[in-house]
């Protein structure tokens, strides 16, 4: 709409022109010019733009008639009016050296943009064309007042408009203030220069620095222009790469109505982000600072682009100290200083624009003489623009004016060749390089700056860091530790949207609320996080177990039936009491084998009897401890045979009683086919089947240590495998066959005639055997880890008791405490009861 109204302007002032006065002059400029604010004749011409006036009268347009002469608003940018100065100042330095372009004298036309589009137009087709209301009056118009290079503007958005004209005529044109990255886009804008950085930079060191304080929940406040826009646009790019949200993003411009401006503060008023990163041109930030200034809103921490974070004209807003932010390295300008304060009287009055700063500076009026007559005095004038103590945007247009001085080939016409050796420009000027890279930008270079109170209660611009973006990723920043925060705080502000969440939890993000937002869980069972905000869990290795945090994996304890435990050393005392018992037992038959109740009771399988007891009670003691290959081989295969032996001897003495009844029946002989020798042969046939089972066992599939992860999840156990399983049950239960069969035979006996009947004591004994092993089976499928163990200790343990306190213990009884009974014609007597 703007470039419209440009062009029917144009389109108006021609149309307007007598086609005979068109006839006798080709080349006539429309309409009236506006004089440069500065301007100096010279061999070659550079032209400057410069936005010294931050407003333009809005024009009216009735689209009936020439619309009215663009003007200027408000009171002169001193901070601008300096910036000009420098450029007026660095070309007189230039025409006064006899090194850089000696014989030759560079002239300039600065202009006013009044830091708007349409003013900045009418500039630029002033520098294209000149400024003489007639060229020649040739068949061909000549372009021989077009300037050999063009300085400014300080926005994006004037600077692109600049651009856009004069790329098309390959003038270079040098911004000393226009960081929009469009500018880089060399295919839009080919002649486009600029000796500060562009905002990508400063966009990435912006994300940077709000990450490396830790701040993830942020507000985000910009013009609403190409500066603000496409500046904001690369931060929260690059604010989203490394985890940073963003709770609020608004923008306005300074044209906009205050109700614009009101809504936004109240945005802010009403934010939950204590950082603020501010992308605002100075006109933006003073209105937004103005309008909080009015009802405060809770404190907050600015972050803030180069473009107002070091202008002194805002230091003013004290609430706003603490504010941090990116600006031009400072420099120093020897001479800069005395060439501004040399303003004469003589020389302000020639210019309407230093008599408008004049009258501002000073509040007096050049027409009252009794008021402003000359004798002010300007070094005494607390003003942007005798302020040098930190130069930063005007070292851009000092080095501006003289990359364009070091071009090769100056003393050719053909802006051309200016804009070619402009691309090749190295030099270095006051200490700092001055080069373009492929897309005219600069190196990145930026000082960290701070705003802190000072001893007098003042404001000021604190150096606190430094930038530099052509170091290695990871060694850009260098901080110093003296960063005054909000409020005069020393501490780093907490500025996000949840609480870290500690090791030992994961991130579950918030419905409906950006990533920064979330609720901390803990770990699910045997899952760990060892970093702060993780969004994920992870499961500890298999023989790992988390500790109580849930933020590290600490080794399973590894548990087994031990001699350490209770319940070890208890069936250890069981197991070596038992045998200790069947040792005494031998021992008693032993001393009193002579007597009738031991020789009526076969010896010789009581005493197999006993032996075979004592291995079983002893064997009980391979199971405690930690598993083995061997001992995981021997505990099963002792057990096995141990117990078919005992099995096989308690069986043999019921044949033997059987047997015995039956010979004492007339005429049988059948003690004779069941002797010793067959008795012998009967235990040791039945235990050589159960040896013969074990090692197929062994050789086939042995048993074998492992650590049982699946039986608890926080601590390994330490077990024999069975390797077999058929191996297993084919062990126990020939041992369970023999013990039914043994029952069975007992039971059969034990109504037999003798008084003391050892049938009835083996049928209570295999009674008791059988009882305890098939309780066995259910208990210790279901006993988990080391229990598993006790259980089969315990059944072997209570079977052998069993044994021999059923069979033996009432013979030892009448053998030590009743020897009266112990005779034969005790034994034969069959109306008596034992």
């Amino acid at each position: 709409l703007i470039l419209m109204h440009v062009l029917l302007y144009f389109i108006c002032s021609v149309m307007s022109s007598s086609f005979a006065e068109a006839s006798s002059v080709q080349c006539k400029l429309q309409g009236t010019p506006r004089p440069p604010a500065f301007s100096m004749d010279g061999d070659y011409i550079i032209g400057g733009v410069f936005s010294m006036h931050l407003y333009m009268h809005t024009v009216k347009h009735n689209y009936t008639a020439l619309p009215e002469p663009l003007k200027c608003a408000g009171s002169v940018d001193s901070r601008e009016l300096r910036f000009s100065r420098a450029m007026i100042f660095a070309i007189e330095e230039i025409n006064n050296s006899s090194e850089l372009l000696p014989g030759i004298t560079l002239g300039y036309q600065i202009h006013d943009s009044c830091a708007s589009v349409p003013g900045t137009i009418k500039v630029a087709f002033q520098l294209i064309n000149g400024l003489d209301v007639v060229f020649h009056p040739s068949d061909n118009c000549s372009r021989s007042g077009m300037v050999l290079a063009i300085i400014g503007d300080s926005g994006s958005t004037l600077s692109m408009s600049i651009s856009r004209l004069v790329g098309s005529f390959d003038i270079p044109q040098v911004s000393y203030y226009s960081t929009c990255e469009c500018l880089s886009d060399k295919q839009q804008y080919p002649s486009f220069f600029r000796t500060i950085p562009s905002d990508r930079f400063q966009a990435d060191a912006l994300a940077k620095l709000v990450k490396h304080f830790g701040w993830t929940w942020i507000g985000a406040v910009r013009s609403d222009s190409d500066y603000g826009n496409n500046g904001m646009a690369s931060f929260l790019d690059a604010a989203r790469k490394e985890g940073i949200c963003v709770e609020y993003s608004e923008s306005f411009y300074r044209a906009h109505p205050r109700s614009r401006v009101r809504r936004v503060a109240d945005v802010i008023r009403r934010s939950t982000a204590v950082v603020i990163v501010a992308f605002l041109a100075t006109g933006e930030m003073k209105l937004l600072l103005e309008e909080l200034e009015k009802e405060p809103s809770p404190p907050r921490q600015w972050i803030g682009s180069e473009t107002w974070v070091t202008d002194p004209q805002m230091l003013r807003f004290s609430f706003c100290a603490g504010a941090i932010g990116f600006g031009i390295q400072q420099s120093v300008i020897p001479g800069l200083r005395e060439f501004l304060l040399d303003l004469p009287p003589s020389k302000v009055a020639a210019s309407q624009l230093l008599t408008e700063f004049w009258e501002d500076s000073f509040n007096c009026a050049a027409s009252d003489r009794s008021v402003c007559d000359g004798s002010e005095d300007l070094q005494k004038l607390q003003s942007p623009y005798t302020d040098t103590s930190q130069l930063r945007v005007t070292n851009m247009v000092y080095k501006a004016v003289y990359a364009l001085a070091h071009c090769e080939k100056l003393t050719k016409l053909q802006s051309k060749q200016i804009l070619t050796h402009l691309k090749k420009v190295h030099f270095s000027q006051n200490g700092y390089d001055v080069s373009f890279d492929a897309n005219g930008d600069p190196v990145a270079t930026y000082e960290l700056v701070n705003w802190q109170k000072s001893e007098t209660g003042n404001i000021e611009m604190v150096t606190v860091g430094h930038y530099d973006a052509s170091l290695p990723v990871g060694q850009e920043f260098r901080l110093s530790s003296n960063i005054t925060w909000m409020e005069g705080r020393t501490r780093v502000p907490v500025s996000v949207c949840s609480n870290s969440c500690p090791p030992g939890t994961r991130k579950v993000l918030q419905e409906g609320k950006p990533s920064c937002c979330y609720d901390c869980l803990p770990c699910p069972e045997g899952e760990i996080s060892n970093q702060t905000d993780s969004n994920d869990c992870f499961p500890c290795p298999s023989e790992f177990w988390p500790n109580s945090e849930r933020n590290t994996c600490l080794p399973k304890p590894v548990e087994f039936l031990s001699y350490d435990d209770i319940l070890g050393i208890i069936l250890a005392v069981f197991s070596v009491g038992g045998a200790c018992l069947a040792i005494i037992t031998a021992a008693v038959f032993f001393n009193h084998r002579a007597s009738p109740i031991v020789r009526a009771n076969n010896s010789e399988l009581s005493f197999l009897l006993l032996f075979s007891l004592t291995l079983c009670f002893l064997c009980s003691l391979t199971f405690i401890g930690a598993p083995s290959d061997w001992s995981c081989m021997l505990r099963h295969t002792a057990f096995g045979i141990t117990f078919v032996l005992c099995i096989s001897c308690v069986l043999g003495k019921t044949i033997v009683v059987l047997m015995a009844f039956k010979a004492t029946l007339p005429g049988s002989n059948v003690m004779k086919w069941f002797g010793p020798p067959q008795q012998r042969m009967t235990v040791v046939s039945f235990t050589f089947i159960q040896v013969l089972i074990c090692t197929i066992w062994l050789v086939l599939s042995p048993p074998f240590p492992m650590k049982n992860l699946n039986t608890y999840k926080e601590k390994i156990i330490l077990e024999c495998a069975l390797g077999s399983v058929i191996g297993f049950w084919a062990v126990l239960g020939y041992i369970g066959l023999l013990a039914v069969f043994c029952f069975v035979l007992a039971v059969l006996a034990r109504k037999l005639p003798d008084n003391f009947n050892e049938a009835k004591l083996i049928t209570f004994s295999m009674l008791i055997f059988c009882a305890v092993w098939i309780t066995f089976i259910p208990a210790y499928v279901s006993s988990p880890g080391k229990l598993t163990v006790a259980v089969e200790i315990f059944a072997m343990l209570a079977s052998s008791f069993g044994l021999i306190l059923c069979i033996f213990a009432p013979k030892c009884f009448i053998i030590l405490f009743q020897p009266e009974k112990n005779t034969k014609k005790n034994l034969m007597n069959k109306n008596e009861s034992l």
